[in-house]
């Protein structure tokens, strides 16, 4: 028998030697049901000759259970679904069918019917075709794990960010490119997580070299296991060419600067990425500025997030920090220079190297703002140009915000300088946010600063951030801060979640100016961490005063630790006796692996550490002490003043 035409996708008639192959079965169906033509792969499926079908109407080939195919609508070219037909020696197949509708140029209606047929001795091939689309693929394609750190790249990721898998394997995305981009699709990513909703997003991104900025159409899509719950994240960004034939609207802003020059002069156009290189300069050194990782302390759990600006203006100057103070102490600082730029970032690096300064020195949160301030209008004056007085401004008007925690008895001090107050979340889930005076912008002079000491219970959630957020809404500011309290008042495992539903119920766009977003949940140190005991002003006391730390140390298990802690006590209360009043008290703190050890009196006189000579009989106390400990320092209050010192118990 001369062999059957062979139909559009099927392949010609194969010998005996490759029975085995894959291969495509196809007919062919008048629009009244009956089969017009039946291929060589059709036969190999079902056994039936072409002599055998053909004329017959197809429903005759469907197996007793195998239903009636559902009917095309009209003008729809196209169906398909799993269907059981009969084989002819009586067993059923389970066939997927795809049909296709055409008409002839006579006006004759028919479906063709094709099912592919696997090879059965190839076995699966689903993971090495999965692991080649993936690796080969033209688009650039990531995959993320729940913690959102790298797991999987292929070759275009690699290729467009010039980096191999293996080396930003175990990195977050802002770790591997440092953008704006970069941190608000990490966000979008954590929201995929949380939610198990995918998320899309269009960005323009530098290249790696030089050059305008790339326009990406990104789609994150969560990867779930059997049980459903969402594992990893897959990143798809697909080109959509160079931003500068998008009109991007930031080149527009430079073509219009370029073209309104106020001395009415030609304009020379900048070099090729001008503009961008001055964005990455500004981004770079903004992020250099801000802590990448936060100090470790016990005081609080803390989570942040930094969203520079998206509008024309370009990055500000918000910024944050995470400050250890003595006595298991914590400050966190929120602020927000005015204007944008290199000159805010710049001046936003000196004001925050100044806090941590002041800081340091444990200065009250009031009187650590009028220094700040005074420095601002220092700034100013040593910076004043009468010809661009709006470029030189120092920092005038700058945002503050200073809280200090104490752990021990769970004080909380604030002061701000015309910055928003923290919102508080009570253990039970009341939130408010903390009537602390509202003090002047940083740079003004003249007014004073006030503080207000709060305490907050275990478990408090405090919350503290820069205008940016509350402005970002079309709404009114007490719409703002109706979203603000919700989100912070929801059950969430943990901290990052609060910071990104924060930011989600607020920000519906990339803000026009930067957000700064710090939440901190309130720990406390309780009674059998600290100790403090009551000491009379007679030199006889030093040796009590040691044997109540060795006592002390051994209940804490820490009986290596005390050869250091009774030197260190031992100088302190001599000092306190020798050269200042009466009360004095001496307190012992455990917190983690730290001994802090605290000698107070009612003195104001701070220590000063000095060389003794060489027949001096005193003079090296201090010495010691600085030589025995981690950090010592002053800390003054209101009435006198506490010389304390740290060590570290790690081993002990």
């Amino acid at each position: 028998m001369a062999q059957l035409p062979t139909f559009p996708g099927e392949r010609p008639q194969e010998t005996s030697g490759s029975a085995g192959a894959a291969y495509t079965a196809t007919a062919m169906i008048g629009e009244d049901g009956v089969v017009t033509e039946w291929g060589e792969g059709a036969r190999r499926l079902l056994g039936y000759a072409p002599s055998e079908v053909v004329g017959q109407p197809a429903a005759r080939l469907l197996a007793e259970d195998g239903g009636a195919v559902r009917e095309a609508g009209p003008g729809q070219g196209r169906w398909s679904g799993t269907v059981a037909l009969r084989h002819r020696d009586g067993r059923r197949v389970e066939v997927p069918l795809i049909a296709h509708r055409w008409t002839s140029t006579g006006g004759t209606v028919k479906w063709t019917v094709v099912s592919a047929v696997p090879d059965p001795a190839d076995g699966p091939r689903e993971t090495p075709l999965n692991e080649w689309a993936f690796a080969q693929s033209p688009c650039f394609l990531a995959v993320f794990d729940a913690d959102l750190r790298l797991l999987r790249a292929n070759a275009g990721m690699q290729r467009t960010l010039s980096l191999t898998e293996e080396q930003m394997r175990g990195l977050r995305l802002p770790e591997i490119a440092p953008d704006p981009v970069s941190d608000e699709t990490e966000r979008r990513m954590r929201l995929v997580v949380e939610t198990g909703e995918p998320q899309q997003l269009t960005a323009f991104v530098p290249r790696t070299g030089e050059g305008p900025e790339q326009g990406w159409e990104t789609s994150l899509a969560p990867l779930r296991d059997r049980d459903g719950r969402v594992r990893a994240v897959c990143l798809a960004a697909h080109d959509r060419g160079s931003a500068e034939h998008a009109a991007h609207p930031e080149h527009l802003r430079l073509a219009e600067e370029l073209t309104a020059r106020p001395d009415g002069g030609a304009a020379q156009p900048p070099g090729p990425g001008r503009e961008h290189r001055e964005h990455t300069t500004t981004m770079t050194l903004q992020r250099s500025l801000l802590p990448h990782t936060l100090p470790r302390q016990g005081a609080l759990e803390i989570a942040s997030r930094y969203l520079p600006a998206g509008g024309e203006a370009g990055v500000g100057g918000d910024w944050f920090d995470v400050i250890p103070l003595s006595g298991a102490r914590v400050a966190l600082v929120v602020g927000d220079v005015v204007g944008h730029g290199i000159r805010a970032s710049a001046t936003m690096g000196r004001l925050r190297t100044a806090v941590r300064t002041l800081a340091d020195v444990d200065l009250p949160p009031d009187e650590l703002l009028t220094h700040l301030d005074d420095l601002i209008i220092h700034l100013s004056a040593d910076e004043a140009d009468p010809d661009a007085p709006e470029e030189s401004a120092g920092g005038i008007g700058t945002t503050c915000l200073y809280v200090v925690y104490d752990p021990v008895t769970r004080h909380c001090t604030v002061a701000r300088a015309g910055h928003p107050p923290p919102a508080v979340v009570s253990p039970e889930g009341s939130v408010y946010l903390l009537d602390v005076p509202a003090g002047p912008p940083l740079g003004l002079g003249g007014l004073p600063f006030e503080t207000i000491e709060v305490e907050l219970p275990e478990g408090s959630l405090l919350a503290l951030y820069t205008d940016g957020l509350l402005q970002a809404r079309e709404h009114d500011l007490d719409e703002a801060l109706d979203s603000l309290f919700s989100a912070l008042t929801r059950p969430a495992s943990t901290l990052d979640t609060v910071c990104d539903r924060v930011l989600s119920a607020l920000l519906t766009h990339r803000p026009d100016d930067d957000v700064a977003l710090l939440v901190a949940r309130t720990r406390a140190l309780h009674a059998d961490k600290v100790v403090v005991w009551d000491l009379p002003s007679d030199p006889s006391v030093v040796a009590d005063a040691r044997r109540y730390t060795t006592e002390q140390l051994t209940a804490w298990e820490l009986d290596e630790a005390a050869f250091v802690a009774e030197l260190v006590v031992s100088e302190l209360v001599t000092n306190a006796i020798r050269y200042g009043r009466p009360p004095i008290q001496l307190r012992l703190i455990h917190e983690n692996d730290t001994l802090i050890c605290e000698v107070s009196d009612a003195s104001s006189t701070a220590p000063h550490m000095r060389r003794a000579r060489t027949f001096d009989e005193g003079g090296r106390g201090l010495l010691l002490v600085a030589q025995l400990a981690q950090r010592w320092g002053t800390r003054h209050a209101p009435t006198g003043k506490t010389i304390w010192a740290e060590q570290s118990v790690v081993g002990f």
